[in-house]
């Protein structure tokens, strides 16, 4: 599975992006899928995340500014980030997970970066 992630870029404080994550095959094949980003020198963390019944989890960070959402029918995950700060400055990655039996499959997009700096 591929997993192509966009609409990252450059952003003043208080504005707003969305990022898409389009997977190779169907979204419905996935269990979960979220976003992660990784700050330089810091660890990869997990942003937000949503199940194939359409649980939603998210950071402490930025619960309250960030929605995650599906389209099922575009077969795209999106990311709506608002009232972004400077910490949020990082790589994001798509992240889909399918379990088949009893094996699990991991599988990451390329990664996009956003920049939120005056």
């Amino acid at each position: 599975v591929q997993l192509q992630a966009s609409g990252g870029g450059l952003v003043q404080p208080g504005g707003s992006l969305r990022l898409s994550c389009a997977p190779s095959e169907s979204i419905f094949s996935m269990n979960a899928m979220g976003w992660y980003r990784q700050a330089p020198g810091k660890q990869r963390e997990l942003v937000a995340g949503i199940t194939s019944g359409g649980s939603t989890n998210y950071a402490d960070s930025v619960k309250g500014r960030f929605t995650i959402s599906r389209d099922n029918a575009k077969n795209t995950l999106y990311l709506h980030m608002n009232s972004l700060k400077p910490e949020d400055t990082a790589v994001y990655y798509c992240n889909a997970v399918r379990r088949v039996v009893n094996v699990v499959s991991d599988y990451w997009g390329q990664g996009t970066q956003v920049t939120v700096s005056s």
